[in-house]
């Protein structure tokens, strides 16, 4: 048996490989202290009998998950359910999650050992679980239908189980064995875009091929950027080519849709000049003028819509409104078709009867060089007139050479000569010139409709001609103010604070007055949510609340004493004499230049900290009301999921808590880390590993200069950190350089450490360590301060008990973490914080 500290147990642990030694060691409790299961081999158990035993799996579970079926984020492992759920289920399982599980944002959970169950399926290991096939091996029910008719369905076709040979590994999961050899990746005639991953679904969503909607529970093969999904058999199947119909008098004919623009040949000598060997309509078998050809001269042809209309007769429906409001909009312009007259040629094909008169070729003024043809638009471009990106489906004019397209719509809309501005001082006029320009605007490329301002020499979008001139937006505290061109005197190179890329200030960008904070006119006006219009621009700006009252200044007007709101005391500026050891009180954070103290208390305020207003807004929070500046309240921060009662903003409308390390680090800019040289720049989609921790990344701090990047609780952690394996203070340390040592272990669990990732390390006495060793599990709850929120007739104080245990009076356990101590030391009252955070949170 192989000896461990791991874990955060205090005795030493035992590594139990089979279940004659579990029976040996066994004594009395047979649960596991993470995922709450009975427990079998392999396992850890305590070598000094105090009932503490984990899981192999459980113990090895990693702090983050990227689970191959669930593409989007990554899986975080909690202690316990979030604080806003008032009961939590596994969504594999089915059964309530109590403790430790992987959490999505997107409100995913997992038991602990269904997440690492199914994400070894995904690396097609499901016959190579060891510790599941102990507890049930394989079984055969060749001969046991009639026991199992009434079982559980196959978790990935959804069939009954009783009709196949199967297995039950764990977890009230069952599979045919048909089914665990699915394959991983699959390539699908009917998604050419990209292949389809086998992925777990937890929320509904309609199959592309049977249009059915998928259960809530179970496999997919599934494209995550496209939103495409289809059941498992119906991928596997071979689509029928032909059906017959028992409410339709003729067959129906498979229909494959095609991704290239469409040309339509009018008579026999076009389709004669555009033949390339290929003479078969895709969808008939037969081809002739009038049809459809491919741009791309990839063989795909198909009849013009008077082929359909020989199977099925045109349907005019000038008195069927109320029996149409909720059919589909017109394929050609997508209008709704209950406000016209209109035809249905066949099901899920509709038409206006304008938009079958519509021209098939046009000559426009703003494209002079070829003619537009009226096509299929399936790639999705923009319109080049009203910049709008058009659908996927239906008609749009195009020319395909130029990739140049405009909306039915707008092809057929006179232009205004004319258009007055409420963002200009003169009117735009059209130019009627089809010209490369950058839009003065916005700043982006354009090749199409232009409006100019002859006084000012700007041209410009026609869209951008109504651009908000100021705008409130949550991404800066100050009001934004459009401008065409920005004077810059010294040279500058100014970055958008959305996108961090250059801003060319020769043209149209949204800029702040008070502090030169600028942004792209694209990425400002982006999400509607993130903004909104000021319409009244004599509207003098209100600032923000300060948190703080200057009493006292110096010479150079730096505050000397302050008055926080959040504290009873007046704060006095730093140094303090008594040293840097202390945490700041708002981010819980270790002390550092330049701070507040309070002379009367413990109690501490990076500058920083203290100057942040009472209310705010932030562009990574969704709800249109302020977030409020709160203090004293456990929580969980919505960003990093720590848990802590040091200050915090909640949102005035949804109550969700974001700690001030998170508020601080996500605010719009660069920001400076100590274990690397260059500024970072957070971006929210950024698929990469953590330099720190090794995690996959979807959003991190990333450096223009090299390579470096970070994750957001990367990022926060403190500097310093003090743990009983040492009497100095550790210091992060971001590369051990250590060359005399072959293997490099964590001198609190003793198990292996990789050498290129962050640790804490004392340089006086060689002590190395994990990051989460050292931490723990609440590294930013405020130790001492008073807890209100129970039913214990006296105050309750946080503490961490360092070398003795005693035991909590709700469960009987040790407090071996952070614990709520009675402050009257006549009551002997102790509780672990594990056995009040579900009530709290």
């Amino acid at each position: 048996m192989e000896e461990s500290n791991n874990y955060g147990h205090q005795h030493p642990l035992l590594l139990i490989l089979n279940q004659e030694q579990m029976i040996h060691n066994q004594s009395g409790v047979t649960d596991c202290s993470r995922c709450g299961e009975k427990v079998s081999a392999p396992c850890f158990c305590c070598a000094e009998h105090c009932g503490f035993y984990l899981h192999k799996v459980c113990a090895d579970a990693p702090l983050e998950l990227n689970h191959p079926f669930h593409h989007d984020h990554p899986l975080l492992l909690l202690q316990e359910p979030p604080s806003s759920y008032t009961r939590c289920i596994c969504d594999f399982c089915d059964k309530t999650c109590e403790k430790f599980i992987y959490h999505c944002s997107c409100e995913l959970d997992f038991h602990i050992k269904c997440a690492l169950f199914t994400f070894n399926i995904a690396e097609n290991n499901l016959k190579e679980l060891d510790h599941v096939a102990l507890q049930q091996p394989l079984i055969s029910t060749e001969n046991g239908d009639e026991e199992l008719e009434d079982d559980n369905k196959c978790f990935g076709c959804r069939e009954p189980l009783a009709k196949y040979t199967h297995f039950s590994p764990d977890c009230g999961f069952n599979l045919h064995e048909k089914c665990a050899e699915l394959p991983f990746e699959l390539n699908l005639v009917c998604h050419r875009e990209h292949p389809l991953v086998l992925q777990f679904y937890s929320e509904s969503i309609s199959c592309e091929i049977c249009c059915r909607r998928t259960t809530p529970i179970g496999f997919v093969y599934g494209c995550s950027p496209c939103k495409f999904v289809v059941h498992i058999e119906c991928a596997s199947q071979s689509p029928l080519q032909v059906i017959k119909s028992t409410n339709h008098e003729h067959p129906f004919t498979l229909f494959n849709g095609h991704q290239h623009p469409l040309f339509l040949m009018l008579n026999q000598e076009q389709l004669m000049d555009n033949l390339r060997g290929v003479t078969d309509c895709s969808r008939c078998g037969e081809v002739s003028a009038p049809c459809f050809c491919c741009a791309e001269h990839c063989g795909f042809y198909i009849h013009k819509l008077e082929h359909v209309a020989l199977q099925h007769p045109l349907i005019p429906t000038e008195n069927g409104d109320e029996k149409l409001k909720d059919v589909s909009n017109c394929f050609g312009c997508r209008e709704p078709l209950a406000n016209y007259t209109r035809f249905s040629p066949c099901r899920g094909f509709n038409l206006h009867e304008k938009c079958t008169e519509i021209p098939f070729k046009l000559n426009h003024v703003w494209h002079r060089k070829h003619p537009l043809v009226l096509q299929f638009n399936s790639e999705g471009l923009s319109c080049k007139i009203c910049c709008q990106v058009t659908m996927r489906r239906g008609f749009v004019y195009g020319c395909f050479p130029c990739k140049f397209v405009v909306h039915i719509e707008c092809a057929s809309q006179s232009p205004l000569k004319v258009i007055k501005s409420t963002n200009h001082e003169h009117p735009f006029t059209l130019l009627l010139r089809q010209v490369p320009f950058t839009c003065d605007g916005c700043g982006t490329e354009g090749n199409h409709v232009a409006y100019s301002c002859g006084a000012c020499n700007i041209i410009i979008h026609k869209n951008c001609i109504s651009l908000p001139r100021i705008i409130k937006s949550k991404w800066h505290d100050h009001r934004l103010l459009h401008t065409y061109f920005h004077h810059i005197e010294d040279f500058r190179v100014l970055n958008c604070l959305i996108c961090h890329d250059e801003v060319n200030t020769e043209h149209g960008s949204y800029y702040c007055s008070k502090c030169n904070g600028i942004f792209h006119v694209k990425c400002a006006l982006k999400d509607k949510d993130s903004y909104e219009i000021v319409e009244n621009e004599d509207e003098i700006e209100m600032p923000n609340e300060s948190s703080i009252i200057v009493i006292e200044s110096n010479d150079a007007g730096e505050a000397t004493k302050i008055k926080h709101f959040k504290h009873m005391h007046n704060l006095m500026s730093g140094p303090f004499v008594g040293g840097y050891e202390n945490s700041c009180d708002g981010c819980m954070l270790p002390i550092s230049d330049p701070f507040y103290y309070c002379s009367e208390c413990v109690f501490f305020l990076h500058k920083a900290c203290a100057e942040l207003p009472k209310m705010k807004n932030v562009w990574h929070h969704d709800c249109k009301e302020p977030l409020a500046l709160i203090s004293d309240k456990a929580f969980v921060c919505k960003l990093c999921w720590q848990i802590s009662n040091a200050f915090a903003y909640e949102c005035c409308g949804c109550k969700r808590k974001t700690c001030l390390r998170c508020v601080i680090a996500l605010t719009p800019g660069a920001r400076t880390c100590l274990k690397h040289e260059h500024p970072l720049f957070y971006y929210t989609k950024h698929n990469g590993k953590c330099n720190a921790c090794g995690g996959t990344t979807h959003g991190a701090f990333c450096c223009k200069d090299c390579d470096f990047v970070l994750h957001l609780r990367c990022f926060s952690l403190p500097i310093t950190a003090r743990h009983k394996c040492d009497e100095h203070l550790l210091s992060l340390t971001h590369h051990d350089d250590n060359s005399y040592s072959e293997h490099h272990y964590c001198d609190i669990c003793e198990g292996s450490r990789d050498p290129n990732y962050w640790f804490y390390n004392c340089a006086t006495c060689d002590t190395s360590a994990h990051v989460y060793c050292v931490l723990g599990n609440y590294p930013f709850l405020k130790l001492r301060s008073i807890y209100e929120e129970n039913d214990h007739p006296h105050p309750l104080t946080f503490v961490k008990k360092k070398y003795y245990y005693p035991d909590c009076d709700k469960c009987g356990k040790p407090c071996e973490d952070v614990a709520l101590e009675c402050s009257k030391p006549e009551c002997k009252y102790i509780v672990q914080w594990n056995c009040v955070i579900p009530i709290c949170l």
